[in-house]
Order: C-alpha cells, then structure tokens, then sequence
C-alpha cells in the first residue's frame, strides 16, 4: 500500500512543488504524492519549472493548492523549512527538511535546491521501501 506524503511550504509555488514533482517521478511505486501551502499564491515559480524542465520533469500542469485541497489524512508530512510558523498537519510522521527558498535569486539556486530536494526525496522513499516509515 502507498503512503500518503505531502510537501507543505507557505505558498506551494518552489521548493514543495519541486519535491512534489521529484517524488512522483522517482517514487511513483510507493508514494502517493501531494504538496499545499498555507496561503495561496497565483503560480508556480518559473524558475522551478524551468530548472525542472532541464531534467525532463514537466511541471506545466502544476498549480499551488492550499491544505484544504489536499487529504486530510496523511502518512507523511515534510516541511520545507519556512521560516515562519509551518503549519501543523495531522500525521504519522512528520519532519522539516530546512531548504532555504531559492527564489528571488539566481537561476543556480534554483538548481541547487533541486538537487538537495532530489537527494532527500531519494532518502525518503529508501526509508518507505526499508519499512523505516
């Protein structure tokens, strides 16, 4: 059976898009994959999709949802490190993954923080196939 994992951030338009995207295309198997913000934002960061699309991961059909657009129920719950107060969510297992928000600032740190996402995704979904979660 899948386990149900959500990206949470404030605005669902970067880094919980990126996981989200990284996760359903590596961990497809084992996951089922959402991520929501807590307030709403009018789009993903291009600079998410495009350094997504580098790589051959289309996020054209993705759009920032807010919480209540998601399950409520969840086995999993990685914040992206908000640096405000991240939302509660009730789960099985949460934890922050910390990621410093690459917008604003150049189209490097957009990959950078892809590639953190990437790896950590990478480590989760080890964890799921190991019974760890």
């Amino acid at each position: 059976m899948k386990k149900k994992v959500a990206f949470v951030c404030v605005h669902n338009s970067c880094r919980s898009q990126m996981a989200e995207a990284w996760a359903k295309h590596l961990g497809n198997d084992v996951l089922e994959v959402y991520s929501a913000g807590t307030e709403s934002y009018p789009e993903v960061k291009p600079g998410a999709a495009q350094i997504m699309e580098e790589i051959g991961i289309d996020m054209s059909n993705h759009y920032p949802k807010l919480l209540s657009d998601i399950p409520k129920e969840l086995d999993i719950v990685i914040t992206m490190g908000c640096n405000v107060n991240c939302p509660f969510v009730p789960t099985k297992h949460r934890e922050d993954w910390g990621l410093e928000d690459p917008s604003g600032g150049p189209i490097e740190g957009f990959r950078y923080t892809r590639e953190l996402i990437k790896a950590k995704v990478e480590e989760l979904i080890k964890r799921v196939k190991d019974g760890e979660l």
